[in-house]
C-alpha cells in the first residue's frame, strides 16, 4: 500500500525525535564517536589545550582525551568519561576510562583519545589493534566520577608566571563530577574577592597578583548547584614558577 506524503513525514519525524531516547540508555550513556591521535606507539600529548603540561600526559596512567563541545570553554577540562565501543567482537564490555586534557574536533567524534586510552576500548591485545585499523569508531559514554584517592585539590603555579608582576595558576586532582568554573584572590588592601581571569583551559591568571601570601577561593558547579569553597592554605608570597600547593579541598 502506497504511503500519503502527510503519513510518511510523520515517520521520519517520529523518528527523529526518537534517535536521542535511543542513544541515551537507562544508565545515561550517550552515543557519538571516538577516534585516536598520532600512532598506536604515542604517548599522551604535554601540550594539551586544559594548560596541564606534564599532568595531562601521566594522570590516569595516560588514559586521556581531546573532547570538541565537552569541552565548555575550558570547564571541562579535567572531567572523567567511561566510553566504550560498539562493536560486539572487539569491545570491552566497560570500555576505557578517560580524563580530558585537551580541545581536539574529529569527524563527529566527541572523543580525541591517546593511543592508550583507545586501546582500553577492546576487550583484549588483539582487538584492540582491529579497533586500531578501524580508526574512528562508534561509542556511548557517560560522565563518571574522578578518583584521587588521598589527593586534594593542587594548584600549581603555572611556568609562564612570574613573581611579581603575573600570576597564573593550573588546578590539578578536583575530584567527583564537578567543574571549577571561577577563581578569586582576596584583595586584602580592598577587603573584597577579585576574580581572576580564564586565560586558557584550566589556567587562571592575573596582572600584578597582590604582594604577599595569595588567598584563593574556587566556584565550583555540578549536581549540587553552584557554591565557593575556599582553599586552607595560601599560596607563599615567595611563589615561583612550577610550584605546588595543596588547597586542602577534597570533592566528591
Amino acid at each position: 500500500m502506497e504511503l500519503n506524503f502527510k503519513y510518511q513525514l510523520g515517520l521520519v519525524i517520529s523518528v527523529i525525535m526518537l534517535l536521542p531516547l535511543m542513544c541515551t540508555s537507562q544508565d545515561s550513556f550517550t552515543c557519538s564517536r571516538a577516534t585516536y591521535y598520532g600512532s598506536p606507539e604515542c604517548t599522551a600529548n604535554p601540550r594539551g589545550a586544559c594548560g596541564f603540561g606534564e599532568y595531562g600526559t601521566l594522570i590516569n596512567d595516560g588514559s586521556v582525551a581531546g573532547v570538541s563541545w565537552l569541552w565548555r570553554n575550558g570547564s571541562g577540562c579535567g572531567a572523567c568519561y567511561q566510553v566504550r565501543c560498539k562493536i560486539a567482537e572487539c569491545c570491552d564490555d566497560y570500555g576505557a576510562y578517560v580524563v580530558v586534557t585537551d580541545f581536539g574536533v574529529g569527524d563527529r567524534t566527541d572523543f580525541i583519545m591517546s593511543p592508550r586510552a583507545y586501546s582500553r576500548l577492546g576487550k583484549n591485545e588483539d582487538a584492540s589493534a582491529e579497533l586500531f585499523k578501524y580508526g574512528v569508531v562508534d561509542v556511548e559514554y557517560k560522565r563518571v566520577p574522578c578518583r584521587y584517592g588521598s589527593y586534594n585539590i593542587v594548584v600549581k603555579v603555572h611556568e609562564r608566571s612570574y613573581n611579581p608582576h603575573y600570576l597564573a595558576i593550573v588546578t590539578l586532582y578536583v575530584g567527583g563530577t564537578q567543574d571549577i568554573t571561577a577563581v578569586q584572590f582576596w584583595q586584602e588592601d580592598c577587603n573584597e574577592w577579585r576574580a581572576m581571569r580564564r586565560a586558557f583551559g584550566t589556567v587562571f591568571d592575573v596582572e600584578n597578583p597582590p604582594r604577599g601570601d595569595i588567598k584563593l577561593r574556587f566556584q565550583v558547579s555540578g549536581s549540587a548547584g553552584v557554591y565557593w569553597v575556599e582553599s586552607k592554605n595560601v599560596i607563599t608570597s615567595d611563589w615561583k614558577a612550577g610550584a605546588f600547593y595543596d588547597t586542602q579541598i577534597q570533592l566528591e
